[in-house]
């Protein structure tokens, strides 16, 4: 069985288990997306309307944002992979809530173990808190944490503002981007 169609069975399997409650609102669920090989995954928040709409994550203004970061860097958005911390949308893109995380967790875990990165990018607090709750998005972002956790193999991770708060702020936007080069640099050091 092919990598792609592993992972494909994976999303099939954690989907069928998965007690969260927003499978009763969303469309459908928004699976990870990319290089089931990728030493690089991001992980986002949750679906948004868009992202619920074609089932694939970072599709949004977001997520052109994103693709337009990878390029300048170098990297396609085929190279890495894209996976969020709550796989269905919650309603009116409001943030998700611990108990929604929490049932979408071994979910994220299940994606993680197989694809085996050597980098985790976290894209927004959301995303980060779920590995690091005491931190905060505004004094770690753009700082390379290296930790073990017993149930994931990746033991670097790089958290960055959400690219769809950079949107709507010059401000992040300009730190974002400073913090999109670091990636390459950190990237070379693993």
């Amino acid at each position: 069985m092919t990598s792609v169609l592993y992972l494909e069975k994976i999303h099939k399997e954690e989907n069928k288990k998965c007690i969260c409650t927003l499978k009763a609102t969303a469309t459908q669920p928004v699976f990870g997306n990319g290089n089931p090989k990728a030493k690089i995954v991001f992980i986002g928040e949750a679906p948004g309307k868009r992202e619920d709409e074609t089932g694939i994550p970072f599709v949004g203004s977001a997520g052109k944002f994103l693709e337009g970061m990878l390029a300048s860097i170098g990297i396609e958005r085929k190279d890495v992979y894209i996976t969020n911390i709550v796989k269905y949308r919650p309603p009116n893109n409001r943030d998700p809530l611990p108990k929604e995380k929490d049932a979408c967790r071994q979910w994220l875990h299940h994606e993680l173990s197989y694809i085996k990165p050597k980098l985790i990018i976290f894209l927004g607090r959301h995303a980060m808190n779920d590995f690091f709750p005491d931190l905060k998005i505004s004094d770690t972002h753009g700082k390379l944490i290296i930790k073990k956790f017993p149930h994931i193999p990746t033991t670097h991770f790089l958290p960055l503002y959400h690219p769809a708060a950079a949107l709507y702020n010059g401000g992040m936007r300009k730190i974002l981007i400073k913090d999109f080069k670091q990636i390459t640099l950190f990237f070379k050091k693993i």
